[in-house]
């Protein structure tokens, strides 16, 4: 398959409006893309091409879908492009974490957190990984009726919190927080969801219960978060550091920045927790849940993953070095990334006036680029609605442009937690292939839902198949 280079981004005569269509007068477009954003943004690409502008209310907004024109955004010219409005909202949950924050703080906040996720350092979660995913099982094994179904997006929420809540604050918990997080997590994303999804961000400043559940909820994590930080700050100060267990808030309360001596701040640490609270159980586990989906839908993908599992395994649980060899088990997840990118949107707000593909992009206008448009790309991937694990054999991987696959989004804020993420997967997915096999359950709706994830809206009925 031969790919072509979307030419040029600039030019010297005057950039073209790109092309879209008409909207409403008062709300433009908003209402052609609000129920179904996944569909309508596959038909402006197919009808418009790979720049297609619209109108949200107010505001221009350009789906960007070329691989070139995606890397020239978060790439090239990425200090001309913020993440801007989008993720106002999000902040009263994640604050001025990595994921919302900005210009040289952002830059402070990732040289500081970067180690904390280096491969060494995540290698050494391995153990709490295979931990929560062998008390999963157990559950499964005790489960008397073994034909009841489950949710199997539920499942994988559960064991990604249990997962995510170890690794960060290891002991730190006491008895009743980890309730306490896991009743209120659900809740405060669902709110957070709705809130960006507000085009007009009325929502949240009104007088109305979901709002108050909303700062009680999120009041109550503050508190648990705030508790640990300020018991390990007196740990330290009393000269007990090295008591302290080598969990992820260990590392980036230790971090130091090489170019100013200075550490996290107890909020900015507080911002970075809630930041991998979301990105770290939320992702992971619904790209597992999509990828059961998927297996299931092709058996004679799973036949294989389950002959990669018992040869690499032979019936015991992974260690670290048997990761490099769950080949294939890799691919199937990274085919099931490119499906269902959880991370199903990207969006990012101009400075400045720009061009992209020789189209005005005017100053304080937004960009959406969809890794879930551009991974269903006729010109890049062949069958783009067909499962194929082997699309990520090395050399196939090499032939296709870099930005044609973006789970992680891309440019310096590709996310710093997709390590983490792809080992947690294989890991997961390689000890539940060895125990069983998860059947979709006939007539149970799966329809993806935008929110702040790609989520499935009803959960993904399973019945679980002992081998």
């Amino acid at each position: 398959m031969k790919y072509s280079r979307y030419q040029p981004h600039q030019t010297d005569e005057i950039p073209l409006i790109a092309p879209g269509p008409a909207g409403n007068l008062m709300f433009g477009n908003l209402y052609g893309i609000q129920d179904d954003r996944l569909h309508a943004f596959m038909q402006l690409r197919k009808v418009y091409g790979d720049v297609v502008r619209l109108n949200i209310g107010p505001r221009i907004i350009h789906l960007v879908s070329h691989p070139d024109l995606i890397e020239y955004v978060l790439k090239d010219n990425n200090r001309n492009y913020t993440k801007g409005r989008g993720l106002e909202k999000a902040k009263p949950l994640l604050g001025e974490g990595l994921l919302t924050s900005e210009g040289e703080f952002w830059r402070r906040q990732r040289r500081l957190a970067q180690p904390a996720f280096h491969r060494k350092k995540i290698a050494g979660f391995v153990s709490i990984m295979t931990q929560a995913a062998e008390q999963l099982l157990s559950r499964w094994d005790e489960r008397s009726d073994k034909t009841e179904p489950v949710n199997v997006a539920g499942e994988m929420m559960r064991l990604t919190l249990d997962v995510v809540s170890r690794t960060l604050f290891s002991t730190g918990l006491q008895p009743g927080e980890t309730e306490s997080v896991a009743g209120a997590l659900p809740f405060i994303l669902r709110e957070t969801t709705r809130r960006l999804s507000s085009p007009f961000g009325l929502r949240e400043h009104l007088p109305i219960q979901a709002n108050r559940k909303f700062q009680e909820e999120l009041a109550a994590l503050n508190k648990i978060v705030f508790r640990i930080i300020d018991e390990r700050r007196r740990v330290v100060e009393t000269g007990g550091q090295d008591d302290l267990p080598q969990d992820l808030l260990g590392m980036l309360m230790f971090a130091q920045d090489e170019e100013t001596d200075e550490v996290m701040s107890d909020r900015q640490l507080r911002d970075e927790v809630m930041t991998i609270f979301l990105a770290g159980h939320e992702t992971t586990a619904n790209n597992l849940a999509w990828t059961f989906y998927l297996l299931s839908k092709n058996p004679d993908v799973r036949l294989r993953l389950q002959e990669e599992v018992d040869r690499v395994l032979g019936g015991n649980s992974p260690e670290l070095e048997d990761i490099q060899n769950l080949v294939y088990t890799r691919q199937i997840l990274d085919e099931a990334l490119r499906l269902f990118p959880p991370a199903w949107a990207i969006g990012r707000q101009a400075i400045k006036e720009d061009q992209v593909g020789g189209f005005l992009i005017p100053p304080g206008s937004g960009i959406v680029i969809s890794s879930y448009i551009v991974h269903r790309h006729p010109e890049f991937w062949e069958n783009p609605e067909g499962f194929d694990p082997s699309r990520f054999e090395g050399q196939k991987v090499h032939e296709r442009p870099h930005y044609a696959y973006i789970p992680f989004g891309g440019g310096p804020r590709l996310c710093i937690g997709n390590n983490f993420a792809l080992q947690e997967g294989t890991l997961v997915l390689a000890m539940i292939a060895q125990r069983y096999a998860l059947n979709l359950v006939p007539g149970h709706p799966v329809i993806p839902e935008t929110a702040i994830t790609l989520r499935p809206r009803y959960g993904i009925q399973m019945t679980l198949q002992p081998r």
